[in-house]
Parts: structure tokens; sequence; C-alpha cells
């Protein structure tokens, strides 16, 4: 088994982060590492889903619109221009953040800051590109959550779960309000959240900090900050009893998802909870997996674990269940396996193993300026600072048996949990389609 080093021993990069603020409201954080000649560019955006009160959707669209062109920059150029110099370009929506990315050699950088800008500051929100886009959504909708089990499961547990919170919407938007989006609708959006007070440029890599920062203040530093960044002020009312959601597909092999509310990011049993998940699935000789794939033989695959948001949690656990066997029974086994954690503190070896595997993937998140990039943002984004490794170790360090045995019992007891579930429709339906 790999094992993580004493945290003295590391060397945490993102320690010597440096945190400019310019007069507009734009956070920047510059990292300069010469190891290689590559420079991670980030730019995230204070916008997700949970932020879309009209129309859901929005955040994701905007990640498409955002490469359909600008005042100055044609439709697709600037993912050309970048491909051309030999460097890649992305981007990704989440329930919190909207990030793009170029990760490039130190000679584009100017470039792709150049590129960023004008997105940013000239972005064309018209009908033509509205419905060029909106139609692309659709089809990765239907892709990827209407034609696949899985997407549907997932996107049924959050609107289940949640009833007053907005992460209750899936990222990609409900198909309705993605059909029905105003290009008045996408420009207030944009307008609003696309301002230099709600983003963080996050800049890793071999490059110049002062000539760097110089660039930023001529282009992004022009941009004017919005008045305002409204956030939903809703809070999730206490759940009262189980919740249980059926789905009818066209499938062989069933699907049961499950989840309980959990505490938002920065909460201090997130990690209690993070060593909870390595317990039950981190890896083939986790508790789920053993108990339901290996002994049982009731499932093709286990899993559960922490997913932390700004706003919220939850802690989600399901099994894909063999074709044949019994839903109700993969059910049963995995609530026992559950509340056995809440009965009896795991032993020392398990809890040792569970502790070592998160140790290990926090300093994996070292590997490269790329992720070293998406780190710092994300902690600057969610805490205001970028948190020392050597804490984060610590706090995984420090959880005990007891710990785990405490978050199993408060968060996930009987009366908190959802249960969605996606069978076959009856055979006499099937028949009759």
């Amino acid at each position: 088994m790999l094992c993580a080093q004493p945290a003295a021993a590391l060397d945490d990069p993102a320690a010597r982060t440096r945190v400019t603020l310019l007069e507009n409201g734009l956070v920047v954080l510059t990292l300069v590492d010469r190891a290689t000649p590559v420079v991670s560019f980030q730019m995230w955006v204070k916008v997700g889903s949970r932020d879309e009160t009209r129309y859901t959707g929005l955040a994701h669209l905007f990640e498409h619109m955002m490469f359909k062109g600008s005042k100055n920059v044609p439709p697709e150029e600037h993912a050309r221009l970048v491909n051309a110099r030999g460097g890649r370009t992305n981007a990704w929506t989440s329930n919190d953040f909207t990030v793009y990315f170029e990760d490039v050699t130190a000679e584009s950088l100017p470039l792709v800051i150049d590129l960023e800008y004008e997105r940013v500051a000239n972005l064309e929100v018209s009908a033509e590109t509205l419905e060029s886009e909106r139609e692309v959504v659709l089809e990765e909708r239907r892709m990827r959550t209407e034609d696949r089990p899985q997407g549907r499961a997932y996107e049924a547990l959050f609107a289940t779960t949640w009833q007053a919170l907005s992460y209750r919407s899936p990222v990609i938007g409900w198909r309705s309000d993605v059909e029905r989006a105003t290009v008045e609708a996408c420009q207030e959006f944009f307008d609003t959240y696309y301002s230099p007070n709600n983003i963080i440029l996050s800049i890793v890599g071999d490059f110049d900090t002062d000539a760097t920062l110089a660039h930023i203040r001529r282009t992004f530093g022009t941009l004017s900050p919005a008045a305002s960044i409204p956030r939903s002020p809703t809070v999730e009312p206490p759940q009262k009893g189980e919740r249980r959601t059926r789905i009818e597909f066209d499938l062989r092999a069933p699907i049961l998802t499950m989840a309980w509310h959990a505490p938002s990011t920065g909460h201090e049993d997130a990690e209690p909870l993070d060593v909870l998940g390595q317990i039950l699935s981190g890896g083939r000789s986790s508790r789920l997996y053993r108990s339901l794939v290996y002994d049982a033989e009731l499932a093709l695959g286990a899993s559960g674990g922490y997913w932390e948001f700004q706003g919220a949690g939850l802690f989600v656990a399901g099994a894909t269940v063999r074709p044949g066997k019994s839903i109700r029974e993969v059910e049963r086994l995995l609530i026992a396996e559950l509340a056995a954690l809440g009965e009896q503190p795991v032993s020392p070896e398990e809890l040792e193993k569970a502790k070592r595997q998160l140790e290990v993937a926090l300093v994996g998140s070292l590997a490269t300026n790329h992720a070293l990039g998406a780190r710092i943002a994300r902690d600057f984004a969610s805490f205001g600072e970028v948190r020392p490794l050597e804490e984060r170790l610590q706090r995984i360090r420090a959880v005990s048996a007891e710990d785990v045995q405490r978050v199993a019992r408060e968060y996930l007891r009987p009366e908190g949990q959802t249960v969605v579930e996606v069978v076959a429709p009856p055979a006499d339906l099937q028949a009759g389609s």
C-alpha cells in the first residue's frame, strides 16, 4: 500500500501562493513553479446551478456559449488559437462553480489572458447563439441523463432529497427550462455573475508574476464590478421521514441509490464523513463491495461517500443490482452495513487504511500544475484562503473510530434517508409497449 509521507516532510507548493485583489474585486492567485514549462490558467466563476432562481441550466448553458464567439473573436476561434499552440482548453460546470481553463506553455499565457478577458468583456449573447447551444445542451441532456438509468437515478435523488434548496435542480437544467430560456434572461444572468468581483483567476506554472499581473490589470482590471451578487437565502427544512422515488426504465440491472443530508464544505465533520466513505467503498476490500458484490453476490458494484457543496452536503450510497437478484435484499444489506458502523467502532486496521487512502489522494493534488491550480482556486473560493496541506493531513489523521461511529449515528438515520430505485417496468407493460 502507498503511504503518505509525514506532513512535515512534504513541500507544499501551495504555501507560496500570492493573492492579489484588484480594485474591481477580481482575485488573482499566482504560484510560480518552474519545474515544467507548462502554465495552467483557470478562471473560476462563482456561479452554478444553486444560483438559478428563474430558469435552471443557465450556468451550464453559458459554459457552452462562452466558446461561441464575442465581439472580436469568431465562434470556436478561442479553442482553435489555444490548440494551434499545443495547449488545451475546456470548461466544466458544477452546482457551485463554472470553471474555464487553458494549459499552455509560458509564451502563450498573454494570449490566453486576452482571450479570457475578451469573452468576459464582449460575449455576444444573441438569439442565434442561444438557439444553437440550446440544441446542443438538450442533446447532451438526452444522452447523459434521459437515456441513462444512472443519470435518471441521481437526478431523482437530488430532486427528492432537497425540497427547498436549488441543489435539487440538475446542473444541466430541466428540459422545460432549457427549452424556454430567453435571451433577456441569459443576458441578465451573465451581467450579474460574470463580474470581476465574482471571479477568481488561478495561474500556476512557469511565468513572470509581475508581468502577468500587469497584463491582467490592463485587461480584467478595466471591468466594472456588479453592485451585488445575489445568493438564495433559502434554508432546507429538516427531513422528518423517509422519502422514496421509483423510476421505470428499460434495463437489466436495477439501480439503487440512497442519500442522507450532511454538512456543507468546511464543517468539522467533513473528515470523519470522508473516512466513513472510504471504509464503505474505498476499493474492492471495502465493506459494501465485500458484502454486496463478493459475499452475497447480489450486486455488480456498490459505493458510498460524502459529497460536499458550498451550501449543503449529502452522504450517498448505492449499488447496481445483478440481473435477476432482489433490489429489496440489496437495500436490506446496504442499510445493515451502514447501521453496523453506528453500532460498533471500526477496527484500528480498517481505520488506518481509510485514512491512508485519503492522505494519498490529497497529496496527489500536488501532481500537476493544473491540479494545483484547481486546488488553490477551490480553497480560496470556499474559505477565502489556501488551506495548508499539513493542516488538512492532520485533520484526517485526527479522525478516531469514535468519530466515525458518531457521524454514522448522527447523519445516517432511517428517518432522514431518501431512496431512489430504477427498475424495469412490469413484464406485461413491456409486452404491450
